[in-house]
């Protein structure tokens, strides 16, 4: 067994290897860039060595330098996660000749399976489904139109380096077969350096089911079940689980003998996994094989009990699979929801910047133990007081619990989604939140398109229905009683006007445009030493008790005898004297009055904010990469104004109506704050 290994990684997945490592008693080396010198993969490994400035192309994807870090601490080994340099075959070959384990497949394996069109051909020799359609590089794009009338629309347009849905067209006709091909070819071209494009059937109602597979190198290979991947956004996953809950018990065999056949066809060893496109008839065929841990590895970890990072190490070593097929088991339901620096209800554009609050639900599931059931798991890069930097993806956790069926852990995710307390920027939790109670995500009646389909115009607020909106306002009024009674126990207070605490108030739920709603409401029955009290709202009664202290964001308790979490703030950012409530995904800003002062608050004039029409503003803290006006040009609605460039992605900013240019007010290079102005129009 390795002694040292090296991380050729950051942020989760770094941690993630760290966790592992440290129980197995290997010592690590985490890699850092000058972004990350301050990153908490870099504070748990047992040594660190920086390798390059904050741009991942100028640190974590240089091969040379990890490398020499690895001969510089002496490092036996390389686990290089998901993502950078992870499939990368000129790197394992690289750590192959330099005589330091690549903690993943061979070399040779990579190459099989990284080029789509090659793995494809191989998968149709080892006796796998795969999708009707051309699987040689196209010449142009009156070719790919004649062969897509062959295959039979739809169908879809890929490149065959393509990745995290780039290269990317479903055409259901000759003018859009005509058009994605080009807008592929261009795409492919300038993002992977290879322009070869396939095409082949389009699925209809796909679901993305993934097999989870792990092979030794003396040619063992098993299967450890499947992963539904289809709740995703714009080609990325957001919600995964396992089992899922479409397949059958003969799907589910079937689909996972093929993905050993395939695995043994490439002498696979190590984790990784085969993805499948399923069908609404439970027609499965074969998509591509990742070469790597997957992100979403954690939901197989808590229904087999595997630690799927110590078995690759041990893989890596030389070791034999300690288990066989059948003693695979898939005990209970987990379900995995990214927790992302996006505003949901700025179309997710990115938001970086400094974690001033972060604090995780409990956990009583860890990430090298993986045989501990029915619970919370968070795996994370980050720590409160730490910064979201721009330069790589935007996932600030994984929040993972397992349950005994999945209604128990939709239950338990939707708990501690309500606990996961972030500041200082914005999060998904709100999105995930609405996406865990639809309906549809309850029924498991879903697919690939479902997020597209039920939130084609963005996300909004309305969109996160609360079963029970009255105990938002009980919250408030609950906690403003125990607000009061610290008040009202401080001691000095002038003879004749202590605070005196009544029982009667008005919550005034504030609107965003000044259309507030008034709540009447009568608190009774405060108990200081059960912190409970009784509240009446629209005729219904809660009665609540808390365990937490005041200054605590997150409160727990019960209500009506029911365990609840949820969120409560003091004071926002317009308004000190707010009560922020939020549970379940929604949140109200609530002012707790006296009948007196809500009748006066009504006469208050609502004051607008500035109209900022006449301004082009940044949605998201970034880079300016390019100005594409100047001051006096006329411009269109829909030209090109400007682009940003955050977490690895380049946001084009258009113009929303016709105007002229009169300042360029922020300049190429600047970094820039979310609402900072970048142009002035006259």
């Amino acid at each position: 067994m390795f002694t040292k290994i090296l991380i050729a990684n950051r942020g989760e997945i770094a941690c993630r290897v760290i966790a592992t490592a440290r129980k197995m008693g290997i010592k690590t080396v985490a890699v850092y860039s000058d972004a990350d010198k301050e990153a908490r993969h870099v504070k748990l490994a047992d040594e660190a060595v920086r390798i390059g400035a904050a741009p991942s192309r100028e640190s974590y994807l240089l091969a040379d330098k990890i490398i020499e870090a690895c001969k510089q601490t002496g490092a036996q080994a390389v686990h290089p996660g998901y993502g950078f340099l992870s499939e990368n075959e000129a790197f394992a070959k690289r750590c192959e000749d330099e005589g330091i384990a690549f903690i993943g497949p061979r070399a040779h394996s990579i190459a099989a399976m990284g080029d789509k069109i090659a793995s494809k051909k191989l998968a149709n020799e080892a006796k796998v489904n795969t999708i009707p359609g051309y699987n040689d590089a196209i010449g142009g794009p009156d070719e790919a139109v004649e062969i897509a009338r062959k295959i039979g629309y739809p169908v879809m347009i890929k490149a065959s380096a393509g990745g995290g849905g780039k290269g990317l067209r479903v055409a259901f006709n000759d003018k859009e077969a005509h058009e994605g091909f080009a807008s592929c070819q261009n795409e492919a071209r300038n993002s992977f350096g290879d322009d070869r494009i396939f095409i082949e059937k389009f699925v209809q109602e796909p679901r993305h089911i993934e097999i989870q597979v792990l092979g030794d190198s003396h040619g063992n290979v098993i299967y450890l079940n499947e992963r539904e991947c289809s709740i995703q956004r714009r080609h990325q996953k957001v919600i995964e689980e396992a089992p899922s809950p479409f397949i059958s018990d003969a799907t589910r065999k079937a689909m996972g003998e093929q993905a050993v056949a395939l695995a043994k066809a490439v002498k696979y060893q190590s984790a990784g996994t085969v993805e499948f496109v399923v069908g609404k008839d439970q027609d499965f065929y074969f998509l591509e094989m990742n070469t790597r841990l997957q992100v979403e590895h954690p939901v197989t970890e808590c229904i087999t009990g595997l630690d799927l990072v110590e078995q690759m190490i041990r893989v890596a070593a030389g070791e034999k699979l300690g288990i066989t097929q059948a003693d695979v088991k898939r005990e209970g339901w987990a379900i995995e929801c990214r927790i992302n620096a996006e505003d949901p209800f700025r179309n997710f554009l990115p938001s970086t910047g400094r974690l001033v609050r972060f604090q995780p639900p409990e956990q009583n599931m860890f990430q090298s133990e993986a045989g501990i059931k029915d619970g919370v798991r968070v795996d994370t890069g980050v720590y409160e007081g730490g910064e979201i930097p721009m330069y790589y993806d935007s996932m600030i956790a994984k929040l993972i619990v397992h349950g005994k069926d999945r209604n128990d852990a939709i239950a338990r995710m939707r708990e501690a989604l309500n606990g996961f307390v972030i500041r200082g920027i914005s999060s998904n939790i709100p999105f995930q939140a609405a996406l865990l109670a639809h309906p549809r995500f309850v029924k498991g009646d879903f697919n690939t398109g479902f997020i597209a389909e039920n939130y084609a115009h963005g996300f909004n607020a309305e969109d996160v229905p609360h079963e029970d909106p009255d105990f938002l306002v009980a919250l408030a009024g609950y906690m403003n009683r125990r607000y009061r009674a610290r008040a009202s126990g401080i001691s000095g207070q002038l003879t004749g006007h202590e605070v005196q605490v009544g029982a009667k108030f008005t919550v005034v739920v504030l609107g965003a445009t000044g259309e507030n709603r008034h709540f009447p409401i009568e608190v009774t029955d405060y108990d200081q030493a059960n912190r409970s009290s009784a509240v009446t709202v629209n005729g219904k009664s809660y009665h609540i008790s808390g365990t937490s202290g005041l200054g605590d964001i997150r409160v727990q308790g019960e209500c009506n005898g029911k365990p609840f979490t949820a969120q409560v703030e003091r004071g926002t950012a317009k308004n000190p004297l707010v009560l922020r409530v939020i549970h379940n995904g929604t949140q109200i800003d609530a002012l707790v009055l006296s009948p007196q002062g809500a009748d006066l608050y009504r006469l208050m004039p609502f004051k607008a904010p500035p109209d900022m029409s006449k301004f082009l503003l940044s949605p998201m803290p970034g880079l300016l990469v390019d100005v594409a006006v100047q001051p006096g040009q006329k411009v269109q609605s829909g030209e090109k104004l400007a682009v940003i460039e955050a977490m690895k992605m380049e946001n084009i900013l258009f113009a929303a109506q016709d105007g002229v240019v009169s300042k360029v007010i922020a300049g190429k290079g600047e970094s820039l704050a979310v609402d900072q102005v970048i142009i002035e129009f006259e």
